[in-house]
């Protein structure tokens, strides 16, 4: 598998970087009516992923491969926030998504609210932003 990975041709590579970010718009389009039903670790959860998906579309266009979503957060530290690419605020706000989509998924009492959908919503929004400068 890996090799056939890192011979993306450029038209491959476009054409996955055009459909991870536009998946990453799509997942942060259902936020506020998530966040209008209720569905508060649903809301997080797709936030995290928004900006997950437009991070790979970063990763992609870069050659740049990661396996794992810690992986990934790694390499946006390694290649982007330490060259000033990325804002470290941003970098502040993925770490803050992926440890909350990490316990609203996997640990039983932890309830996303209202107030927090609506913290992180804008956090995400630049960070996807600053993402889209660079594609």
């Amino acid at each position: 598998g890996c090799v056939m990975k890192q011979q993306l041709s450029e038209e491959n590579v476009k054409a996955l970087v055009s459909y991870r970010i536009s998946r990453a718009k799509e997942t942060l389009a259902e936020v506020p009516h998530q966040r209008d039903m209720g569905f508060y670790n649903t809301a997080v959860n797709r936030l995290y992923y928004a900006c997950y998906y437009a991070l790979v579309a970063l990763l992609i266009k870069n050659h740049i491969q990661a396996s794992t979503h810690a992986g990934v957060k790694q390499m946006l530290g390694l290649h982007f926030v330490s060259k000033g690419l990325i804002s470290k605020e941003s970098n502040r706000s993925f770490s803050l998504l992926f440890e909350r989509r990490h316990s609203s998924d996997y640990d039983d009492f932890a309830y996303a609210t209202s107030e927090e959908v609506d913290e992180l919503l804008p956090k995400a929004q630049v960070f996807i932003s600053e993402i889209e400068r660079l594609l």
